[in-house]
């Protein structure tokens, strides 16, 4: 499969923008751009919101930045990426449904362009992956350095042991096209590794590009006794009972809530980490810096959605409305709240106009560019956002099919006035259901001619490849 030729035009947002000098004297036009995404994150687990979690550093992000109150993403990790990468919905390459296993070949259409690819095209000379891919593994296509990212260092699938960075009984850690070996608790070594790719770029000319995608605080629940010392950990006490699914009772606390917590503090810590490297380099004023949790909390896995309903997996406000920010010191605005539909399709023309990127890559995106509703200046039509299976939203209403597969039931939300999708409207107002359903028959005639297969498929008699290497694989 070929890739997209495309052409970028480097230009400046606004007058006024701060730019950092170069060793030569020169001044960097376009922001240094770090994109953070936690993983399996709820609404209710951030200090913003509430939560009894410390994550002081997310909560400086929120004070300092843009707050994006009505942010939506997929309920389930793969189709979240995709759509940040593409500014697509997953549906139009076939990942709606589930996410990729270890035992599939499935991966990102190459004809989709990423936004590293489009950055690069703009003058992003260095442009790092630093985490969790979970985009594609089965063939060398579909790897990170493939994608248009000049620097890897993280693992290929998901739900990997924190401490062996294993899965399938075999490490899955890497640096660039490489086995790596680096001991430690995975969050720190991203962490420690993010602030790296950040100190080795800021002594350039050119803007970079960093997507530090942290596996926390996705299962399995596996913190630091530091940090489980936080939340009240008792070694004399039992650890909380729970499947090991090959990973043993390391790092588990007393309760899955207490284990949960001590993750996020981690990666909060670790995020702190990076903001302090921009202060210490003088870049600081010069990076956007994004936040975003991939798709909500499961309780199970210890995540918490309070006060919206559902969780992880579904397309309730649990699963699909996560915590959300933008910050770029001095040129947006500090502690605007933005009540504005907006979602991961719309990551990739956001942060191409902070780029300066013209050619967003041939294909017709699904996003908008956030830009006018993060400066303030403006607020779109009554947009409509569509949450895949059978749900969509807008600022005022939310369309819902619940119930079993082949016997829906519509329910309709006045979901600016009830987030917690508690009172079902439809009888109230027949018109507008009738508009949602007809806007929800047209997103659903999305359809890809290649799709992600059902995630058991291929399991049974599987075995992993020796370290995960896949770039000395024959590619399709």
């Amino acid at each position: 499969m070929t890739r997209l030729v495309i052409v970028c035009t480097i230009a400046m947002l606004w007058t006024g923008a701060s730019c950092v000098r170069s060793q030569e004297g020169e001044t960097k036009s376009q922001p240094n751009i770090i994109l953070i995404v936690a993983d399996d994150m709820g609404w209710g687990d951030v200090g913003y919101h509430g939560s009894e979690i410390q994550t002081p550093n997310i909560d400086r992000l929120s004070r300092e930045g843009v707050v994006l109150d009505r942010y939506y993403v997929a309920p389930v990790c793969s189709p979240t990426r995709a759509g940040l990468m593409t500014g697509r919905y997953p549906d139009r390459y076939g990942l709606r449904e589930t996410v990729i296993p270890p035992w599939s070949e499935f991966g990102v259409d190459t004809s989709e362009v990423f936004l590293p690819e489009l950055l690069a095209r703009a003058g992003y000379a260095h442009r790092g992956l630093v985490g969790k891919w979970h985009l594609g593994h089965g063939v060398p296509d579909f790897h990170p350095l493939n994608r248009g990212f000049t620097h890897y260092y993280g693992h290929l699938n998901g739900n990997i042991d924190y401490f062996t960075h294993k899965r399938e009984g075999e490490l899955d850690w890497h640096r660039n096209d490489r086995p790596s070996y680096d001991k430690g608790y995975s969050t720190d070594l991203i962490t420690e590794e993010a602030v790296r790719f950040i100190r080795d770029c800021a002594e350039g000319d050119a803007p970079f590009f960093l997507y530090v995608a942290y596996n926390a605080p996705h299962t399995p629940l596996q913190a630091k006794k530091e940090d489980l010392l936080l939340y009240g950990f008792d070694e004399n006490k039992p650890l909380f009972n729970g499947r090991s699914n090959g990973y043993g009772s390391k790092g588990r606390g007393n309760t899955v809530r207490q284990t949960y917590s001590a993750m996020v503090t981690a990666m909060d810590r670790g995020i702190g980490h990076v903001l302090e490297a921009l202060e210490e380099l003088g870049i600081d004023s010069n990076t956007v810096v994004v936040f975003q949790s991939d798709n909500g909390g499961h309780p199970k896995g210890g995540g918490n959605n309070d006060p919206l309903r559902g969780t992880k997996g579904s397309e309730w406000e649990g699963g699909v409305r996560v915590p959300a920010i933008i910050r770029w010191t001095g040129a947006l605005p500090s502690g605007l709240v933005v009540d504005q539909v907006t979602g991961y399709v719309d990551m990739l023309p956001t942060l191409c106009d902070l780029a300066g990127v013209d050619d967003r890559g041939g294909k017709p995106l699904d996003g908008r560019s956030m830009l006018p509703v993060l400066k303030g200046t403006g607020k779109w039509d009554d947009r409509l956002f569509y949450l895949g299976n059978g749900a969509i939203v807008s600022r005022q209403w939310k369309l819902l099919r619940a119930g079993p597969k082949g016997r829906p039931t519509d329910l309709l939300f006045a979901i600016d006035n009830d987030p917690g999708e508690t009172m079902d409207v439809k009888d109230q107002h027949p018109a507008i259901l009738e508009k949602l359903n007809s806007a929800l028959d047209d997103f659903a005639r999305i359809r890809s001619d290649r799709t992600a297969p059902p995630y058991e498929e291929g399991r049974t008699g599987f075995k992993a490849p020796r370290e995960w290497q896949i770039l000395n694989k024959a590619s399709d």
